[in-house]
């Protein structure tokens, strides 16, 4: 099984497992086929100090011990694995998806729903002096907010933070995979 890292800098990891992000573009680079296939299932990289990492590869799903259990956690431990996720086992991981659909398309061209499912969420703003702002939120961290009162300019904001400033401007080509989160 193959593995798939979002953001968890910019809350998109808890967005994929609290279902409201069920989309991801991936910026294509040389490679002109897709990392993922459809139907592929997927393993949500986390790092293995995750308390659901260490308890799914402690316990069976009945609450017994794995008979492995105690070699996993030494290997964990022991690992690079343990607080960078891109060093990590896809079996050890606890959550997946399973890749619906894929296509291929320029950044730019995202729908305001396709920004939904990219994580883009609605917000509604407290009072300041009488007036409340509804609009969009691109991220999740406190004090890194991308309010906006489009969700196409969040999903700008998002971008440019991920990738570096001007991502969105060159407007590269994107594989653009929609998925469903495994239980």
């Amino acid at each position: 099984m193959k593995k798939i890292m979002f953001s968890e800098r910019f809350g998109l990891d808890q967005a994929v497992l609290a279902g409201t992000k069920t989309m991801t573009r991936r910026i294509i680079k040389c490679n002109l086929k897709p990392q993922y296939e459809i139907g592929e299932r997927v393993a949500i990289a986390q790092p293995y100090k995750n308390d659901d990492v260490l308890t799914y590869n402690a316990y069976n799903k009945d609450g017994t011990a794995r008979k492995d259990g105690l070699q996993r956690h030494k290997e964990m431990l022991d690992s690079k694995g343990y607080r960078n996720k891109m060093f990590v086992k896809a079996e050890y991981m606890p959550h997946s998806i399973r890749i619906t659909g894929i296509k291929v398309d320029r950044l730019q061209e995202i729908s305001e729903e396709e920004c939904l499912k990219e994580g883009i969420y609605p917000f509604k703003d407290g009072d300041y002096n009488g007036f409340s702002f509804d609009g969009w939120m691109s991220e999740r961290v406190k004090g890194k907010k991308c309010y906006s009162v489009d969700a196409r300019f969040a999903f700008e904001c998002l971008i440019d933070k991920m990738y570096g400033k001007g991502t969105w401007e060159r407007n590269p080509w994107v594989f653009v995979y929609t998925f469903e989160l495994l239980k």
